[in-house]
Formats: C-alpha cells, structure tokens, sequence
C-alpha cells in the first residue's frame, strides 16, 4: 500500500443529522484546502457525502471518522463506487468506530468485505488512538487518523505506524489569544463533548494526563490538546506536528467560521 496524498493542511467542516454541508465545503475548497474532513458523528446520512463531492470541484471528500458499527459496509461501497464513477479519486473512506465485545474482529471483518467488493486499502484512513489501531492501519489502509492528540504523542504514532502510511491529525484550534477564553471555547465545544468519551479519556491517560486532569479538562490538557493564541501560534503549533512525523494537519475550528480566510492565509506557506 501506498501513502495517500491528502496535502499538507486540511480543513474540517462542521456535519449535522438533517443538512450536507456543501456551502462550507466549497468555501473551505475555495481558499484552498485540498482535503475536507466531515465528522462522522453528527452525520445524518452517507448521502450528505454525496453531496459534499458533488458541490465541490476537486478537493478530497474524507468522513472523519464513518462508524463501522452504524455504517454498514454494504452501504459504504454503494457510496464510494457512485463516487469513484461520478468523481474518481475524490472520496477517501474514513472508517473507525467498531463498538461492541470484539472491536478488532468487527472492523477487519469489515475491511474484508471491502477487501473483497475491489476496494483498494490505498483509499482508505482508520481512526486511530492506541498502538493496536495504529498497527492495524498500517497493516490494512493508507492512513491513519489520530483526534486530540499533543505533538509528543504524534511523535510516538509516527513510530507506531512507520514511515509507509500517511499520518493525518487532526487538531482542534480555538483562534483567540485570550488564555482563559480560549480554553473556556475548547472546553465548551468538541473538547468537552469527546473528552468525556471512555476512548477518549483513555487516549489522554496514554498521553500522561492525570486522572483529575481529564476529569477537570485542566489547564494543561487543554494546552496540550488544542491549539490557541493568534495565527503565528496556531502556525507554529502547526509546524511542530509536522516536525513530529504529521503528513497532514486537519484543522478543526472552534469558536466562529469567519476565521478560516485568516488561517487559510496564514498557514498557506506551510504547504
């Protein structure tokens, strides 16, 4: 298998049950973002993809993460062959969330069905937190897909996944210089709502945060997980997940969209 190219600096754009973002995609395309991330977890329907890769021009469609355990496999390769035929090359499968007593088994039962319907592993991103999942898309995809993690940890996923697999992560950026605001924007956003996911918590335990930490959603994690501060900060936390091993940064945006230009501009000579 082969790394895919996702470019250097992706934007996520913000899914809902009952809508497709395709307005905020193709704004998000035209300041030049070369992959759009649409979270899995509000997702109303694989339709809502669709309509993402129809209403934009040429950037990669990635669902960051689709759900194996709510997705099934049959409807995925229906989605993904109406793309490839439609708008070859465009969608990238974005697969995670096997819940249940065998989570391993699930998804590698899964990704043999997709095995079999013709799927290449070249076109596909598992979310990945621990070790396992990183073996495991190593072993099975082009990429893997770490969320709220800090730069050492990246440093150490790098490692885990080796140097033949796109490393893409996605980073929760709050754009306001204020301390105490800006942490209080993370904490009352995405951060809050994930943070108090067992999966979650157990990936901040892997990175070395206390039990009272990730409870509080301290200081420390918070700084650690998100990055904050004016756009020469948020470039410079940029630049260090690269440094660390990152292929491609996903910037996920917390607090108001007119912020995107700015970041868009801003973060251009990183690509």
């Amino acid at each position: 298998m082969a790394k895919i190219d996702l470019g250097r600096v992706g934007a996520v754009v913000n899914s809902s049950p009952d809508r497709a973002p395709v307005a905020e995609a193709a704004e998000r395309e035209a300041l030049g973002f070369p992959t759009l991330w649409v979270p899995g977890g509000p997702l109303g329907s694989l339709d809502h993809l669709a309509e993402v890769v129809r209403g934009t021009e040429r950037a990669r469609v990635a669902p960051g993460i689709l759900a194996v355990s709510r997705f099934d496999a049959d409807g995925v390769l229906a989605l993904y062959r109406a793309m490839e035929a439609e708008h070859p090359g465009r969608l990238v499968l974005g697969l995670g969330g096997a819940h249940g007593p065998r989570p391993f088994a699930t998804l590698n039962a899964y990704l043999d069905r997709l095995d079999a319907a013709g799927v290449s592993a070249d076109e596909r991103v598992l979310a990945a937190l621990g070790p396992r999942m990183f073996a495991l898309a190593r072993e099975r995809a082009s990429g893997a897909f770490p969320v709220l993690v800090t730069t050492e940890y990246v440093a150490q996923a790098r490692g885990w996944l080796g140097d033949g697999c796109t490393l893409a992560v996605q980073q929760l950026v709050v754009l306001d210089a204020d301390p105490a605001r800006a942490r209080d924007t993370a904490r009352a956003g995405s951060l809050g709502f994930l943070g108090r996911a067992p999966q979650y918590q157990a990936s901040f335990a892997r990175m070395g945060f206390t039990g009272d930490e990730i409870e509080g959603l301290a200081d420390r994690l918070v700084d650690g997980l998100v990055a904050w501060g004016d756009q020469d900060r948020v470039v410079a936390r940029v630049g260090e997940l690269f440094a660390a091993g990152a292929d491609h940064v996903a910037l996920w945006l917390g607090g108001p969209d007119d912020a995107w230009p700015q970041l868009a501009e801003a973060l251009a000579p990183l690509d």
